[in-house]
Formats: structure tokens, C-alpha cells, sequence
């Protein structure tokens, strides 16, 4: 596995950034938070390196933000 995407939401209740990945193949999977992002960011590399056996490490966690705004770029019809 090259890459996994974890999941980034804000708790409601704390306002800590939880992240988390669902393993698809053996079931199970990772969630850790921190109270920013950096920390974030390093309790994520920590906890893929504790998940993962050697050889089996991904190369990249990609954070996917569920909070993201968007916005319309297209003019109203």
C-alpha cells in the first residue's frame, strides 16, 4: 500500500482534531487526536508507524479534511 487517507473532523465537545483511517483489508484501523495540527501530524506518523508492520508502511498519509468549506465558482443560473 503506497498511501492511506485519514479523516480529519473536529470534536464537537473538546474541539480537538481526531483523525482516522479504517483498515479495509484486515478490518480494524487508526484513530489518534491532538489539540492542533501540528500535533496532529505527529501523532498520525506515530501511530501509522505502530499499526503497520516493516515493509508494510505506507509512504504517504493524506489528510482529508471533512470540515472543508467549498466554494460555488460558478455563477447562479
Amino acid at each position: 500500500m503506497r498511501e492511506i487517507t485519514l479523516t480529519v473532523s473536529t470534536d464537537p465537545e473538546s474541539g480537538w482534531l481526531v483523525a482516522s483511517w479504517d483498515d479495509p483489508v484486515h478490518g480494524g484501523g487508526i484513530t489518534t487526536q491532538a489539540d492542533s495540527l501540528d500535533q496532529l501530524q505527529r501523532e498520525i506518523v506515530d501511530a501509522v508507524r505502530c499499526y503497520f508492520d516493516e515493509g508494510e508502511l505506507p509512504e504517504r498519509a493524506r489528510l482529508h479534511f471533512q470540515d472543508d468549506p467549498s466554494l460555488s465558482v460558478l455563477e447562479p443560473a
